[in-house]
């Protein structure tokens, strides 16, 4: 069943400024493929309440250059996620006008907490969306983009550059690619899992 979505709109100045330390409820739910965990709000998304909401973050065309979205979809569309067994949260709630004003600290007591979330939710697997707050919340300073050998809740950990157009270092066409190269694999580990479940249960219950 389609749901209304709420029309896009541009914050004020002062809306900006008011959204400071403010928090964006998360896109989740039972059975996801993907959660993508953002680094934390920036002001723009706070003020908004939507994740990655502000222009020139290029989350939003590397999700459907990888493949997760039939079309480019908008911040405000974001709920529709759900549908599609993909979702959203944060490491950090608290929005802040640069992600350089969260402490290591501060990253680590929200890794904590994501890991209470993934453990609730379980996700097949959680995404990374930035390589630093990983490195700081799993204590890996090695760690590179792509499959995490541990753990994280119980879910499977992947690391994705940032989306953000302050990052150069990743092209629009490279974050497609590398967004769709963890698609593929997700996709596939999700079947794989729940029909493994799914046929474990079956046994079970036929004898």
């Amino acid at each position: 069943m389609s749901r209304p979505l709420p029309i896009p709109w541009k914050p004020t100045k002062a809306q900006l400024l008011a959204a400071s330390n403010k928090r964006v409820p998360d896109l989740i739910s039972k059975n996801l493929i993907v959660l993508f965990a953002g680094i934390n709000p920036g002001l723009y998304t706070a003020a908004i309440g939507r994740h990655f909401g502000r222009p020139g973050n290029r989350f939003w065309p590397a999700l459907h250059g990888g493949g997760f979205t039939p079309r480019l979809f908008t911040p405000f569309e974001g709920s529709l996620l759900l549908d599609l067994k993909f979702g959203i949260t944060n490491i950090v709630e608290r929005a802040t006008a640069r992600a350089d004003e969260l402490t290591d600290d501060e990253l680590r007591a929200g890794g904590r907490r994501l890991k209470a979330k993934v453990r609730r939710w379980r996700p097949t697997v959680v995404a990374f969306v930035g390589i630093g707050p990983y490195r700081i919340v799993s204590g890996n300073k090695d760690a590179r983009v792509g499959l995490q050998k541990p753990l994280f809740g119980g879910s499977h950990a992947w690391v994705l550059p940032n989306p953000s157009g302050l990052n150069a270092h990743y092209q629009p066409a490279a974050l497609a690619k590398l967004f769709g190269d963890l698609r593929v694999w997700a996709v596939a580990e999700h079947a794989r899992t729940k029909g493994a479940k799914k046929g474990l249960r079956n046994r079970f219950l036929t004898t």
